[in-house]
């Protein structure tokens, strides 16, 4: 019998309930979330990956999102990550670097979308592509890091925000 296979995610990432800590600022939280974004995507692109990967990355990691809110009007206000989430751009090669060390770190959770992603519009597509692609060749639209802050900041060193 095979065994199934699953993504490694927040059963190794993330905060219990008891964990989330609303009021510290975000320097001072555990885990720190970066979305790097390819430098040479146009500005729609750009954010239709940082969208896909936060996408991804906000089930996956529990106690990610604090608590929705009502205003004064009473009109609810969904619940947002509450330990921030920094945008930074880089190319190609250091996209494919930094995917290739948290890959080898349990503690950190990962979601990507490759630019073969945005090329095509069926998703089954998109999977028979990917599927057949060897991993040094792949291109990166996006990365989402979750993990020890220390350890992220490290990975993500002099990378400038997005722009």
């Amino acid at each position: 019998m095979t065994d199934v296979v699953t993504p490694r995610t927040a059963q190794l990432v993330g905060f219990a309930q008891e964990e989330m800590q609303l009021d510290l600022p975000t320097r001072e939280v555990a885990l720190k979330w970066v979305v790097i974004v390819n430098e040479t995507l146009s500005p729609g692109r750009a954010a239709n990956a940082a969208a896909a990967v936060a996408a991804a990355t906000s089930p996956a990691v529990s106690g990610l999102l604090g608590p929705g809110s009502a205003d004064a009007d009473e009109s609810h206000h969904a619940g947002l990550p509450w330990l921030g989430c920094t945008v930074v751009a880089a190319g190609d090669e250091k996209l494919r670097r930094i995917r290739s060390k948290a890959l080898g770190r349990q503690e950190v959770f990962i979601a990507d979308m490759p630019v073969i992603a945005q090329q095509t519009r069926v998703y089954q597509e998109y999977l028979d592509q990917i599927s057949t692609a060897a991993s040094e060749a792949i291109d990166y639209a996006a990365i989402s890091l979750v993990g020890p802050r220390k350890y992220v900041e490290r990975l993500v060193g002099g990378l400038s925000l997005l722009s």
